[in-house]
């Protein structure tokens, strides 16, 4: 029996402790939900002026790719991709070693010929003089006539191929004909190229071109003489022009339709460089003067796949998840074609951290929230009376 005694305040110690440890052990109770400050706007009817604005960049009216017009190896390239070319300037060159051998074959078949058409010529002039005297026949003298016509037309023959050798020398050295820019080197020294194949592209100075691509469902509206106003993307300087070709097929990766602008300069206008980007703008490709519902942009969230907003319940200062869809995109702002009606207010900022119901207050600014208060007139606090100085006592 006093053993039990005994063993009571041992229990209830062990009691209190593993009462505290549960205690300890258990979580806390969730802090509640802030109330957050939202930027509220009210959704009005704006008026939707876009025009279709496409991407392009400045090309020469004519580019040329030049090659050469033999076979051979390139051993030289004496110009660089940018660089401004003249008339008759050397462009690059082939080992002409074959073909000056060849040259110099002709040249001497001309020697030879020359040789064989002066002797029958000395011959026939002295079977003249035979047959003057009657010691030859007239057939004689003919057969002497046809050889001198025969070594003739060998020496004509031999003149032309020289001649032909010596071209084929001259176009183992490529040569610019025409003003321009270099765009583009498709052949390297030390590499073999066929007579024909490209090797150096040139852009010819003189009127330049916008190029552009218009997808599939836009190129109906696209025609020949159609007015484009044209912006620099560099400097925002303007041009205008108007749509001088528009591609018969689509392209076979992209799907799309090349237009080509012809650009109208002012006088004293400086014409933009080559491959500069530009925005090109066709006339009659956008809509203008429609009454439609923007909104920015940070006023969108995701939800279920699609576009929602943050509709403002003034009533219960809470906020509902509403479903829009989006036309299109005006600059910063986007069209909503439908879930929206004027009068409705929308959270504008903040509404990634917003749930269906949470409660929110509006956000007021400085400047806002002063100007609210001066509204108000609320009447400052009433003055305490002045304390009334203690006598001194002795």
């Amino acid at each position: 029996m006093p053993s039990l005694i005994l063993s009571r305040p041992r229990w209830a110690l062990t009691t209190v402790v593993l009462a505290c440890a549960l205690a300890a052990c258990s979580r806390p109770a969730p802090a509640p939900e802030p109330v957050r400050a939202v930027k509220l706007l009210e959704v009005g009817v704006g008026v939707y002026d876009a025009q279709t604005e496409y991407a392009g960049e400045v090309r020469a009216r004519i580019e040329s790719r030049l090659g050469f017009r033999v076979p051979g190896k390139l051993v030289a390239r004496q110009v660089e991709l940018g660089q401004q070319v003249k008339p008759g300037q050397l462009l690059a060159q082939l080992d002409a070693q074959d073909y000056r051998l060849a040259a110099d074959a002709g040249r001497a078949q001309v020697n030879a010929a020359t040789t064989q058409r002066d002797l029958a010529a000395a011959d026939l002039q002295r079977y003249r003089t035979l047959k003057a005297q009657n010691f030859i026949s007239g057939a004689e003298l003919e057969r002497r006539e046809a050889t001198l016509k025969s070594a003739q037309a060998s020496l004509d023959q031999a003149r032309a191929q020289a001649a032909s050798q010596s071209l084929q020398t001259d176009y183992t050295r490529l040569v610019a004909d025409v003003a321009g820019v270099v765009t583009g080197i498709d052949a390297e020294p030390g590499q073999v190229v066929s007579a024909g194949s490209p090797v150096v592209r040139i852009a010819q100075d003189g009127e330049r071109d916008v190029v552009f691509s218009v997808p599939e469902d836009k190129i109906a509206r696209v025609r020949a003489g159609q007015a484009v106003a044209v912006r620099l993307w560099a400097s925002d300087q303007r041009y205008s022009g108007r749509v001088r070709e528009v591609a018969a097929s689509a392209d076979a990766v992209t799907r799309t339709y090349l237009v080509k602008v012809a650009l109208e300069r002012a006088p004293g206008q400086a014409l933009p460089a080559l491959g500069a980007t530009v925005h090109a703008r066709p006339e009659g490709m956008g809509a203008t003067g429609e009454s439609v519902i923007k909104l920015p942009t940070t006023a969108l969230h995701q939800e279920n796949g699609g576009s929602a907003v943050w509709v403002f319940d003034a009533a219960s200062s809470t906020v509902r998840s509403q479903p829009v869809v989006v036309a299109t995109a005006d600059g910063n702002e986007i069209v909503i074609s439908q879930g929206l009606t004027p009068g409705m207010r929308v959270v504008a900022t903040g509404g990634h951290v917003l749930a269906p119901g949470q409660k929110v207050t509006v956000y007021q600014s400085p400047v806002e929230a002063a100007r609210a208060a001066s509204a108000a007139k609320v009447p400052p606090a009433a003055a305490t009376p002045a304390a009334q100085p203690v006598p001194a006592t002795r």
